[in-house]
């Protein structure tokens, strides 16, 4: 099994630096990886010297992944290290050895599990196969009495029921702004989305994806009032599969989620949420370029519970901003609420204790 590599946090000019070098190096290695996708990647190239890199690192290594550090200067903090200026020899020996560290994928490659091979494709029906009938509770009838009262009896045209809503959908208003529109089932099939002068976006409820624009902030005016379910097109296969080439990959719906959920609280936390409770991550968030502050309020929060306060005073950003990231983050189930711990009921003291007590007693 071909073990895969991606990157990330880092430029343009950076990445093509890196793929051309990796092309050089995986052919004098036979071609044993690939080049993916970084969610999708074994292992994630970083490019540690960029803006972006250190983030990236976070955010990977938060999450327990394998990361290559791309450095000019000696670092420690990644798995595995590539060393500045890049060059494809260099990049053959790092793969050589990571593909050294990890024996148990070899092993799988070279003894692939016996498996029973499906059968070839054909036109043809089965052969007939004769089904096994309990006499005691199916009795044959005469060939002349089966003959005489078998009727061909045509079957009655029966409409399809539609299919019901879910519950929460039903106790929902009909009017309701986009983020409730995007939680739960309440879109129950591809629709298209165009709000005045916003970019149009497709969204699947079903795959958990859509398409759109690379940033979010065009996408702000979608989230603003409340949308009937008039508000959304039904596109057909073909116009939905010519607008989606259009709008660029798949990207996964919970990036639209957060979205509404920043922008619903307007600086303060959703109803529901305990203004002076604390708050915690529970893993590091995917945090966007379109909000450079969200970085240290994560790198806050992921410290432990915190209230908004604690958060805005260790991160430097203001208290609003705080309550909308973790709004944000409450509607992707990256963040959520620390219940206080009821304190233990101590022990009623016992009547006629101590040495004062014994001696009354006597």
């Amino acid at each position: 099994m071909a073990l895969t590599l991606g990157t990330t946090g880092m430029d343009s000019s950076t990445q093509a630096e890196v793929t051309t070098a990796f092309k050089a190096a995986n052919a004098d290695l036979g071609g044993h990886w690939n080049l993916v996708a970084d969610e999708n990647a074994d292992y994630v190239v970083i490019d540690m010297d960029s803006l972006y890199g250190p983030m990236s690192w976070l955010r990977l290594h938060a999450a327990g992944r394998k990361v290559i550090g791309l450095t000019s200067v000696e670092r420690n903090q990644t798995d595995y290290r590539l060393m500045r200026p890049l060059n494809a020899s260099d990049f053959a020996v790092l793969l050589s050895e990571i593909a050294g560290d990890t024996p148990a994928q070899s092993q799988t490659a070279a003894a692939p599990v016996a498996s029973t091979p499906a059968p070839a494709p054909s036109d043809q029906l089965p052969d007939a196969q004769a089904m096994p009938v309990d006499e005691t509770e199916a009795k044959p009838l005469d060939a002349p009495a089966m003959a005489s009262t078998t009727v061909a009896t045509p079957e009655p045209d029966v409409e399809a029921e539609p299919e019901p809503q879910p519950a929460h959908a039903l106790n929902l208003p009909p009017d309701r702004p986009l983020a409730s529109w995007l939680a739960g089932n309440s879109l129950d099939r591809r629709v298209r989305l165009q709000r005045g002068d916003a970019p149009g976006v497709l969204i699947d409820p079903r795959s958990k994806v859509y398409h759109g624009p690379a940033t979010l902030k065009p996408l702000a005016a979608c989230f603003e009032g409340t949308l009937l379910i008039e508000d959304f097109q039904t596109p057909d296969a073909a116009a939905w599969e010519a607008e989606a080439a259009q709008l660029g990959l798949a990207q996964p719906l919970a990036r639209l989620q957060w979205l509404g959920g920043l922008l619903a609280g307007g600086g303060e936390l959703l109803p529901g949420n305990d203004s002076d409770g604390q708050y915690r991550l529970t893993k590091w968030p995917q945090t966007e370029r379109e909000y450079p502050k969200h970085f240290r309020i994560a790198t806050a929060m992921m410290k432990g519970p915190s209230t908004l306060d604690e958060v805005a005073a260790a991160s430097g950003v203001e208290r609003t901003e705080v309550a909308d990231f973790v709004n944000a983050n409450l509607a992707t189930g990256y963040a959520e609420p620390v219940l206080p711990v009821a304190p233990e009921a101590e022990a009623p003291a016992k009547p006629g204790g101590g040495l004062f007590g014994r001696m009354r007693g006597r």
